[in-house]
Order: C-alpha cells, then sequence, then structure tokens
C-alpha cells in the first residue's frame, strides 16, 4: 500500500501548521523551504483565541508553547502622544472562546511548530524539512514540483503555503493576481527591555514594557503598535505610516527582510515627542516592508494543489489574524483529509478539495466580515 505523499512549499507558520495538522499513520510529508530558515524574522506575533485553541487543545501544543515563553494577552491600551492612557479594552477571551490572545517572539513560536512538526514523539512520521529548495514550477494534475537546479519532486498533494508572492497560486487560478500596495508600510523593531528601563525612563514611566498589554499610539496620520514579548525580555514594535509620509527609497523592494534606514524613520516621526522616538535607535535591527493586499480568488485549489495562508488569502498585519487565520486553514484541512492514509487517485483527491476548498473560502469570508 502506498503512502499518502504530501509536498508544502512554504516552510513558514503555515506550511508546519499544516504539517502538523496532517501528520498521521501512512502519510509521508515534506516541506520545501527556499531559505535556510537560519534568519526567522525578530518580530513580536499574536495568536487569536481562534488559533490558540486548536493549537493547544487539538494539537496538543501547550508545553510547546510554554517552552516557547508565550505571554497571555490582557487587553489593549491606546495612549495620547502625551503619554495619557485614552481607552483601555480588556481582553477575557478564555471564558467566551475557550482560550487567551496570546503573544510570542515570532521566531520562538516558528521554532515550536517546527519542533511538533518533526518530533517523534507525534502520531505519524516526522516531517522531512529540506531547505535552501527554490520551487519554480509545479503541473498541479501530475503532483510534481520542479527545483532550482532541476529536481523533480512528486506527491500525491501539493499545499502551497508560499505566501502572498506564491509560486503555486498561478497555477491553482488563471488571472493570477498580483499583490496591491495598501498605501501603507511598516517598520518593525525589537528592543531588549532592560535597554527602555536604562535608558528611556520618561517611555517607560508612561508605558510599561513588561506589562501584558498591547499598547498603541496614534498621530499624524501614523499607528505604533507595541508589545512585549519573552516573558517581558524584549519589546516589539510596529510602526505604520502612510507610503507619501515615508522618507525611504520608495524603488527599493520592500519585503520581510528589508531594512529600514534609521535616520529616515525619524525623520518620518519628527512630529512625534521625544519620549516616543527615541526608543527607535535602539533596536539592533530596523526591519522595513510594504503592506500588500490581493484581490479575492476564484477558488484555491486546482488538481492535486490546494492554497492556505496568505498564498490563498492576504491578511494585513493590522488585523492580527494572518498566524491565526494559516492555523485555521490547516485545522479545516487535516479534518477534511484524515480518512486518506494512502495514495488517493486524482478523482478521490480532487473531490475532497473541491468540498475543503469551498468550506475554507466560506470559513475565511465570515472570519474575515467578523473581524
Amino acid at each position: 500500500m502506498a503512502p499518502f505523499r504530501i509536498i508544502i512549499v512554504g516552510g513558514g507558520i503555515a506550511g508546519f501548521t499544516a504539517a502538523i495538522a496532517l501528520r498521521a499513520t501512512g502519510r509521508q510529508i515534506i516541506i520545501l523551504e527556499q531559505s535556510s530558515l537560519n534568519k526567522e524574522i525578530g518580530a513580536l506575533i499574536s495568536l487569536q483565541p481562534n488559533a490558540a485553541r486548536i493549537a493547544g487543545l487539538e494539537w496538543k501544543l501547550e508545553q510547546n508553547f510554554l517552552k516557547a515563553q508565550q505571554m497571555v494577552d490582557e487587553g489593549f491600551r491606546i495612549y495620547n502622544t502625551d503619554g495619557d492612557l485614552v481607552r483601555t479594552i480588556p481582553l477575557a477571551t478564555k471564558d467566551k472562546y475557550g482560550a487567551e490572545r496570546l503573544l510570542f517572539h515570532r521566531k520562538d513560536l516558528h521554532e515550536a511548530l517546527k519542533k511538533a512538526a518533526i518530533s517523534p514523539e507525534r502520531a505519524g512520521d516526522p516531517v522531512a524539512v529540506r531547505v535552501s529548495c527554490r520551487v519554480l514550477e509545479c503541473d498541479a494534475f501530475c503532483g510534481t514540483v520542479t527545483l532550482e537546479g532541476g529536481e523533480v519532486v512528486k506527491g500525491d498533494l501539493i499545499i502551497g503555503a508560499d505566501g502572498i508572492h506564491s509560486v503555486l497560486r498561478k497555477h491553482v487560478v488563471e488571472d493570477n493576481p498580483n499583490p496591491i500596495p495598501t498605501g501603507h508600510s511598516a517598520y518593525r523593531l525589537m528592543v531588549p527591555t532592560e535597554i527602555l528601563e536604562r535608558e528611556e525612563p520618561e517611555f517607560c514611566a508612561k508605558i510599561n514594557p513588561r506589562e501584558p498589554f498591547t499598547s498603541i499610539i496614534v498621530a499624524h496620520n501614523c499607528r505604533l503598535i507595541m508589545g512585549p514579548g519573552r516573558q517581558g525580555e524584549v519589546y516589539g514594535i510596529v510602526a505604520l505610516v502612510p507610503d507619501e509620509q515615508m522618507t525611504e527609497d520608495p524603488a527599493l523592494k520592500q519585503s520581510w527582510v528589508s531594512e529600514g534606514n534609521i535616520e529616515k524613520m525619524l525623520e518620518t516621526f519628527r512630529e512625534f515627542p521625544s519620549w516616543v522616538k527615541n526608543i527607535f535607535r535602539h533596536s539592533p535591527d530596523l526591519g522595513l516592508w510594504q503592506l500588500r493586499d490581493m484581490d479575492p480568488l476564484a477558488n484555491w485549489y486546482c488538481g492535486r494543489v490546494i492554497l492556505i495562508g496568505d498564498a490563498a488569502h492576504a491578511m494585513l498585519p493590522t488585523q492580527g489574524q494572518g498566524a491565526s487565520q494559516a492555523i485555521e486553514d490547516s485545522e479545516a484541512l487535516g479534518s477534511f483529509l484524515k480518512d486518506i492514509h494512502e495514495s488517493p487517485a486524482l478523482d478521490d483527491l480532487i473531490n475532497i478539495l473541491e468540498v475543503s476548498g469551498f468550506a475554507l473560502k466560506g470559513k475565511f469570508s465570515f472570519g474575515a466580515g467578523n473581524d
């Protein structure tokens, strides 16, 4: 009996959550990641209660998340530029949703998911992970992907978890939409909390960087979204800026790994008070990316290929649902495929993907409408 062979293109959060959801006896799962996975993004990330419940209770990742230094977000605090607390929005999600909103350093969450996927202690064979594997082409009906260098990898199911700039998407929809600039860009910073406490006492007197709250400042058409990670050891900042107010070179491609210029960032935030903008200089790295959206796809599957995560439905960081939606996609896909433990015929697989693709789109549309 031939095993059910699953290829996952993309070794980010969507890729590893799909691997966790699909691990089972009689399956061989391989992740193909184009990067070396040696430089994960230094940023904070949240899991909404919907995803935290799936990962913690259904996938039994509670201990993995504790080791990843999760923090429970107690709510949102909105400040003005004088440092006055304008509004507090408490979060009491466990009673309502059965789980908390969790905060992580993105690298720690990614590593926790990777360890779970490759662990020999979970059901099914450990997931194989191949790095520095760039996928160039795909045959959706033969179930093959072609790597840079010419190697062809064959599977029964190919999952496109390769993000908003997905290589696989053009093999699923004929009118493959290009990501569209939203008109905003975002700086990404991470500052050691002890440095803030030592060097920026005025900031810490107004906003305690160790308290488990998401703090927000909105002014001059810009938005700062800040919060703690690693049990308060680090403080993450995302600074959203309209593109027309940017002083960075607009011709430069801005992606998750683009670097910003601190002097240009300070110029953009020149109207902010010093107690706010002084903290920017303490970040060892300054990431910059242009926020992009994507028109809804006509469908998410074709032949043996199905898209999940940002490859199927790009999510803006202001929604705070990107990683969480990827987890929901993975959980749903795992449920639809739960009875397949050997190589499926193409027609049988297409029938399942047709139902699951329709259900995933419907679930996503409902969730997006209720954000």
